[in-house]
């Protein structure tokens, strides 16, 4: 058999994979091994695959991806911390055939702009959120967050989270996944191949109940690493994540076409 050629590998016909266009050539500026990247991809090759590019307009927020905006090459909008789902609710309702999503990590979502997520969620805005969670402010120090599980140690909590004193960990999806507002609820990961495509296949269903017009919101949250935060190599942050996280953030659908999925 012949030996392949450069030429014969790009041909087309030959490509398992092409990097969507709608990913800048920017250099990510997430630390290696975050998940945040992986997650970046999906959102956009979902929104290239459905046609959507020229008419998405993304919510950025603050946080490690409040450059989010350097990396998706679709129109994108800076929001104050925690407003992003608020800032979702304008666009959208001001320009109804657009795509709306926001993209928050959990102390942006689940901390400071809980109150902006809960009420958006309870309204049954035509939006997409996409929520990163790994358990940790990231960008800041790696502090304990709403989200920071139990005996989990962080710069704020060297000790470990303590529930009588520092309360429990907030679970936001089971939280909105209650809310009448929303349509679509589900917790996913993107730490491994298999789990790269259930999170593909999630973020496409909540896109498109959104191009369905569907009302209400579409609720995707990913559990994801931050080695950094967590002081371990991005292997090590990936055991650690389905040995500890997995079992107190279960991975799944929450609610489908507005009915709560029963617990297996």
């Amino acid at each position: 058999m012949p030996e392949l050629t450069l030429q014969d590998i790009i041909k087309p016909e030959n490509q398992v994979y092409v990097k969507t266009k709608l990913m800048t050539d920017n250099t990510l500026s997430y630390c290696p091994g975050c998940g945040h990247g992986t997650a970046h991809r999906l959102i956009m090759e979902v929104i290239e695959e459905l046609g959507r590019e020229n008419e998405t307009i993304g919510i950025a927020p603050v946080g490690c991806s409040v450059l989010a905006y350097e990396f998706l090459n679709v129109d994108m909008q800076e929001a104050a911390h925690g407003r992003a789902p608020a800032v979702a609710t304008a666009i959208k309702r001001l320009w109804p055939g657009k795509t709306v999503f926001s993209y928050q990590g959990d102390g942006d979502l689940a901390a400071i702009g809980t109150s902006e997520t809960i009420h958006v969620c309870n309204r049954g805005e035509q939006i997409v959120m996409i929520f990163i969670n790994n358990g940790i402010y990231g960008m800041t120090g790696g502090q304990m967050a709403p989200t920071t599980l139990p005996n989990m140690k962080t710069s704020t909590s060297p000790f470990g989270r303590e529930v009588l004193t520092m309360g429990n960990p907030l679970k936001m999806t089971e939280l909105v996944a209650q809310l009448p507002g929303t349509y679509y609820v589900t917790r996913q990961a993107v730490h491994t191949p298999s789990a790269v495509r259930k999170s593909k296949r999630a973020i496409r269903k909540a896109f498109q109940n959104q191009l369905d017009g569907i009302p209400g919101v579409s609720f995707v949250e990913i559990v994801s690493n931050c080695n950094s935060g967590w002081k371990m190599t991005p292997t090590d942050s990936n055991v650690w994540m389905e040995e500890n996280m997995f079992p107190f953030y279960e991975l799944g659908d929450l609610k489908v076409n507005g009915e709560i999925v029963p617990k297996k």
